[in-house]
């Protein structure tokens, strides 16, 4: 008996080649598939960052003379305990926007001195509640929750006391200088010592 001649044979070469194909579908898949989730994530509303807070943040000078009342924050970007809070005072600053100033001041820059001494800031985050009129009515200090924050904002924008004055959470300490720095004369990429001719 003769063999049926019309079963298709398949040679290795064209299985190897729809095995390439098939994985080169698949691999390219998998790659739309990484890329739009990570556009999607990315394109998520944004987190609030220390930066982006300081940026949008009100100069405290405009603060001080626009008869609002004001939380100014004392921070420094390598402050865990500012970076915890950020995306909670972002969002409070997105709703509180119209009714209050939001200030931040890096205690790192030299230029707050001043107000770093007039506060008494010793740890980081250091919370500062003004009146419209400019002047300190309460002062908090640490990470502090979402609630109690929103509870003394909202206090603070109604002129009424506020109810969480003793607020305090995990803070990272901060020691205040007693003069700005002078600016280096130095190259601070030199390490090795001067040579005098």
């Amino acid at each position: 008996m003769a063999a049926n001649s019309s079963e298709p044979t398949t040679t290795p070469l064209a299985s190897t080649g729809g095995n390439r194909l098939r994985n080169f579908v698949i691999a390219m898949v998998a790659i739309a598939l990484s890329v739009a989730l990570f556009l999607g994530i990315r394109t998520q509303a944004p987190s609030a960052t220390l930066d982006t807070l300081a940026e949008s943040s009100t100069p405290l000078e405009v603060a001080l003379s626009n008869q609002k009342p004001t939380l100014i924050e004392f921070y420094a970007n390598w402050c865990t305990s500012c970076q915890a809070m950020a995306k909670d005072l972002g969002e409070l600053k997105q709703q509180y926007a119209d009714k209050l100033n939001f200030v931040m001041l890096n205690v790192d820059n030299s230029k707050w001195l001043p107000e770093v001494m007039q506060y008494r800031v010793d740890g980081i985050p250091h919370f500062v509640y003004l009146g419209k009129d400019g002047g300190a009515i309460a002062q908090a200090v640490g990470e502090i929750p979402r609630p109690i924050m929103a509870a003394n904002l909202d206090a603070l924008v109604a002129s009424l006391p506020l109810p969480h004055t003793q607020a305090s959470g995990q803070a990272s300490e901060f020691e205040t200088p007693t003069a700005p720095s002078k600016p280096s004369t130095t190259d601070p990429r030199s390490h090795s010592s001067q040579v005098k001719s």
